[in-house]
């Protein structure tokens, strides 16, 4: 194994295979974003969702696939050029990697689940050289080539596998992000439980909601239709109403898999989320 991949994984305690699994899964995602740097790709677009809270701000949940958003809309967007970029970085650090590039295709049942109809998505399938033992890994990468507006970004410094910096949304509009997709991903009756984690997890670090664009986002999927702009009290009436008819058993079975202590959702119930959801505050 490459020393420099080793050093990294030293920095996870790991009693299982599947912590180590775990471990690598987030040294790969690492490694590509510093193929991504490398390809110049943060010039065009910003890294957000679960795997950027996880990488960057130390979301303490494990997250697996990785999106990204292009900094203004673009349709000819080709996200084919940077995966050479990913490519070759993984392999010098001993990792052999296939990738394949799909568009989704709009008013399919992948727009009510990701909330976007013109989004890219990348599937790496990636392997460790001569490890027998290493399950091949698969890492889905989306792309939104149409991003609402009015969102914001900040440069964040990673220092492994090599000191680099990645675009990504500040932590307000994430926050955005997150917020839209608790209350309008549609997942039928599948209740997302990583979304109320992160959700919970804002919230305790005192991160504010961006509104506008917030607003943004919920007019492009058609979640917000009205004339005037979303208000703060709107907000707060649509997130208690949702609450309500949230199933908690669903959603802390949802993330439990991805945490390294369930407790941490034991507490969880409406009145909770209902305690939680009297502190957002508002950017």
């Amino acid at each position: 194994m490459n020393p420099a991949i080793e050093a990294m994984l030293s920095r996870y305690p790991r009693v299982s295979n599947a912590d180590k699994l775990r471990a690598l899964r987030e040294i790969l995602q690492e490694t590509a974003l510093l193929g991504l740097w490398r390809g110049k790709f943060f010039e065009r677009a910003a890294f957000y969702g679960g795997t950027a809270l996880r990488v960057l701000y130390g979301l303490d949940r494990f997250s697996e696939d990785m999106d990204f958003s292009l900094l203004k809309p673009d349709p000819d967007f080709r996200l084919e050029p940077y995966c050479g970029f990913i490519k070759d970085e993984l392999r010098a650090f001993g990792f052999t990697a296939e990738m394949a590039v799909k568009q989704k295709a709009p008013g399919g049942h992948i727009k009510s689940a990701f909330l976007k109809a013109n989004t890219l998505e990348q599937l790496l399938v990636i392997g460790m050289e001569g490890d027998r033992e290493m399950p091949l890994t698969k890492i889905k990468i989306e792309i939104d080539a149409d991003p609402p507006p009015r969102f914001k970004t900040e440069a964040r410094l990673l220092l492994n596998p090599v000191p680099f910096n990645v675009k990504a949304f500040a932590p307000s509009s994430m926050f955005a992000g997150k917020m839209h997709a608790l209350l309008c991903r549609g997942w039928k009756t599948r209740v997302k439980g990583r979304d109320w984690y992160d959700f919970v997890w804002f919230v305790g670090r005192r991160t504010p909601v961006d509104l506008r664009h917030l607003e943004q986002r919920m007019r492009q999927s058609g979640d917000w239709i009205e004339d005037g702009p979303l208000t703060e009290e709107a907000l707060r009436d649509l997130l208690r109403r949702h609450i309500e008819s949230v199933d908690v058993a669903q959603a802390k079975d949802d993330v439990s898999r991805f945490l390294t202590v369930p407790d941490a959702v034991a507490i969880w119930s409406k009145d909770f989320f209902l305690d939680v959801a009297g502190r957002v505050a508002i950017e």
